[in-house]
């Protein structure tokens, strides 16, 4: 595969690349917008991923969601008089289920062109940084140059904006594309890769609960992203519109900010566990 299309490839998820070339609208629901349909159905439709604190979290006894953006997603629903359905996805495949139609709304997705191309963006929920977590045998990186090299094993997920970043400003290292991130991280953990990159909302989480990880690094220069809630391409804007004035409300009034660290007090994280490159 050309160089180009890998790219894409990654930037959308994995396998996303063959339906990049569909027209975005193509892949809205016959009959109506999103928004038409939440309203005639009354059901918001709500991807998240299991073990993906502060966003989301499993209860694996009782089967219940919680975290972050399942509270955002309670929020949005109740401003259309409707209620959330969950379906279970992953960081790669997102973008996928926006296009395929199983969800409406994909929260903590970071924007790229090649993912504007075929979904639309709200405004941000937050900007942080990425960082790595490094195994307890492996210095931490002072610069992204530390990890350029081909003897330094890194584990990321396959399809992720965490594979995108660790491709371009560590070219040279040895890359290991896995399953998903709690793959990479297990990688890490056993000691078969160095480290993994993960935007710091995530490696907070990752390290409190892997006691067998080194610890996190935020190499130079800072490379900064915003997170966004991505929906399906409609020709009326409307719903996206509206998402992206709730997005600006919730941050600027401060409730973003708790719904987070609602998400954070699940592993037992408080607000002076967190850096200063995580704002919102």
């Amino acid at each position: 595969m050309h160089r180009r299309n890998i790219l894409t490839a990654l930037a959308l998820g994995a396998g996303a690349a063959a339906v990049a070339s569909k027209p975005a609208e193509a892949q809205t629901a016959s009959g109506g917008s999103t928004f038409e349909r939440i309203k005639s159905t009354g059901v918001l439709r709500v991807g998240a991923i299991v073990g993906q604190e502060p966003y989301f979290h499993k209860d694996l006894a009782s089967g219940e969601w919680s975290g972050a953006c399942i509270s955002m997603a309670k929020d949005i629903a109740s401003k259309l008089n409707a209620r959330i359905e969950i379906v279970e996805s992953t960081w790669g495949s997102q973008v996928l289920d926006l296009q395929g139609n199983k969800i409406d709304l994909a929260f903590a997705v970071n924007p790229t062109p090649e993912r504007a191309l075929v979904v639309d963006f709200t405004t941000p929920i937050l900007v942080h940084s990425f960082m790595v977590i490094t195994g307890k045998k492996f210095a931490k990186p002072e610069t992204w140059q530390d990890l350029n090299k081909p003897e330094v094993k890194i584990a990321v997920d396959t399809g992720s904006t965490h594979e995108l970043i660790a491709r371009r400003y560590a070219p040279k290292a040895t890359i290991s594309s896995l399953k998903n991130r709690d793959e990479a991280i297990l990688a890490v953990a056993t000691g078969r890769a160095d480290c993994n990159v993960s935007l710091t909302v995530l490696a907070l989480t990752t390290l409190k609960k892997n006691p067998n990880l080194g610890g996190i690094a935020l190499p130079r220069p800072v490379l900064t992203l915003p997170t966004n809630i991505a929906l399906r391409a409609d020709k009326d804007q409307f719903f996206a519109r509206f998402l992206s004035i709730w997005a600006d409300y919730n941050r600027s009034i401060g409730q973003t900010r708790e719904w987070l660290l609602e998400g954070f007090a699940i592993l037992g994280l408080t607000a002076a566990d967190l850096p200063p490159e995580v704002q919102f």
